[in-house]
C-alpha cells in the first residue's frame, strides 16, 4: 500500500510541479513492453504475432533503477504476453520498493505464479478479458479462452492479489461487457477493478469497422459515471478528467512507452519512435529531458483535443511522424503505411458533450 499508494500520489506531486516549473521532463510512470513474444495470436493486436523482440534483463533493471533516481515507482508491464519474459519476477521481485501493474491474458497465471506473486507482494494483475466465451475465442484464435482466463482470475484470488480487469471496447463486444451483469461477474470472481479502454484500430490487421462511434463512446462514458455510485468494484478511467475532458496521457506527459526494441515511444501503440535506450538503459533521462521528438508529440495531440490522435487524426500525425523522419519500431516494419491507409474513427474527445463525473470522491 505504501509503493502503490503514498510513493505514487508524491510522485504524481512531483510530477506536476516538475511541469508548472519548466523543469526537465520525466513521465511520472512508464508503461515498459518487455517482449513482443506471446502465446495467443489475437486478432487487432499491433503487436505482430511471432515477434521475438525482447528487451534485455540489464536493460529492464536499468530502466527502473533509473527511473527510480527521477521518483518514479510505478510501472506497467506489457508485452505480448510479460509472463513469457524470463526473469521478471526476478527483477520485480529486486525492486521490492517500486509497484508494477502486470498486463497479462492470464493463461499462465497458475497457482504456483500466484503465490510467487503473493510473496513479493508489489505487483496488481491486469488480466485482459476481451468478451465473453464467443468472443473470446473469436479474438483470441484459441478455443476455451474466457475460461482459461477465468481460470487464471481465480488462482489469483486464492491467492489473494489485488486483480484488475481490462477490455478493450469494440463494436463486437460491447453489449457483453458494457452492463452491469458484467460488472457483478467480475466482482463475484474476485475482481478488484476494472478498466474500460476505447478500441484503437491499430497493427497489421485494423478493423476500423469495428470502431466505436461517437454516440457508443458517449453512451461508454455515462455508463462510466453512472456505475461508480455503487459498482462491487472499482472502475478505472483515463480517457476523461472528472469534468468530462478528453485526456491522453501522453499528451499531458504523464507516461510515455518504452518498446521490446528498446525505443522510447509516445506510447504502447504508437510504434514510432526517435530514440532509443542503450544496453543498460543509462540514457533514459538524457532521453526523456532532451527529446525533442516527443515534446513536439505532446504538443501535436494536445493541440488538438487532448484526445487520441491515431485515431481522430491520423492523417496529421502520418504528415508529423514522415516529417520528424522517425523509425518504425516494430518487427513487421510497416506502420508508416499502415498509418497512411487507414482513416480516422470517432474520438472521445466530446467539446460540447462534456460528462462530468457525479461521484468524485
Amino acid at each position: 500500500m505504501y509503493n502503490f499508494g503514498w510513493r505514487n500520489l508524491l510522485n504524481i506531486n512531483r510530477f506536476e510541479k516538475w511541469m508548472a516549473n519548466g523543469e526537465p521532463f520525466f513521465p511520472a510512470f512508464i508503461m515498459i513492453s518487455v517482449t513482443e513474444s506471446c502465446n495467443l495470436t489475437c486478432s487487432r493486436c499491433w503487436v505482430l504475432a511471432g515477434g521475438n523482440r525482447s528487451l534485455s534483463l540489464t536493460q529492464l533493471d536499468g530502466i527502473i533503477r533509473n527511473s527510480k533516481q527521477k521518483g518514479s515507482y510505478f510501472f506497467g508491464i506489457l508485452g505480448g504476453e510479460p509472463l513469457l519474459y524470463k526473469g521478471l519476477l526476478d527483477v520485480m521481485e529486486k525492486h521490492s520498493d517500486c509497484y508494477f501493474q502486470l498486463f497479462t491474458n492470464g493463461i499462465l497465471l497458475t497457482e504456483e505464479v500466484a503465490m510467487c506473486l503473493r510473496k513479493m507482494g508489489n505487483v496488481t494483475l491486469m488480466i485482459s478479458i476481451e468478451g465473453l466465451k464467443e468472443e473470446s475465442d473469436a479474438r483470441r484464435g484459441r478455443n476455451n479462452a474466457f475460461e482459461r482466463t477465468l481460470s487464471g482470475v481465480r488462482a489469483c484470488r486464492k491467492a489473494r492479489l489485488i486483480i484488475g480487469a481490462a477490455a478493450s471496447i469494440c463494436k463486437s463486444n460491447y453489449n457483453d461487457l458494457v452492463n452491469r451483469e458484467y460488472i457483478e461477474l467480475l466482482a463475484k470472481e474476485g475482481v478488484h477493478y476494472l478498466w474500460y479502454y476505447i478500441y484503437r484500430p491499430v497493427g497489421a490487421e485494423p478493423r476500423p469497422e469495428n470502431a466505436l462511434d461517437k454516440h457508443q463512446i458517449k453512451t461508454l462514458r455515462e455508463f462510466i459515471v453512472e456505475q461508480r455510485k455503487d459498482a462491487p468494484l472499482q472502475i478505472i478511467d483515463v480517457y476523461w478528467d472528472d469534468q468530462g475532458n478528453a485526456l491522453c496521457p501522453g499528451a499531458i506527459g504523464m507516461s510515455h512507452h518504452i518498446s521490446p526494441s528498446g525505443a522510447v515511444e509516445f506510447c504502447p501503440p504508437l510504434q514510432m519512435a526517435k530514440e532509443y535506450i542503450n544496453e543498460d538503459a543509462g540514457n533514459l533521462a538524457e532521453i526523456f529531458e532532451n527529446s525533442r521528438f516527443l515534446a513536439d508529440l505532446r504538443q501535436l495531440t494536445a493541440g488538438d483535443s487532448r484526445g487520441c490522435i491515431l485515431m481522430e487524426n491520423l492523417e496529421k500525425l502520418a504528415r508529423f511522424l514522415e516529417e520528424q523522419q522517425a523509425a518504425d519500431t516494430t518487427s513487421r516494419g510497416t506502420v508508416l503505411e499502415e498509418y497512411k491507409k487507414m482513416k480516422s474513427v470517432a474520438g472521445h474527445h466530446m467539446e460540447h458533450e462534456k460528462i462530468p463525473e457525479k461521484h468524485v470522491l
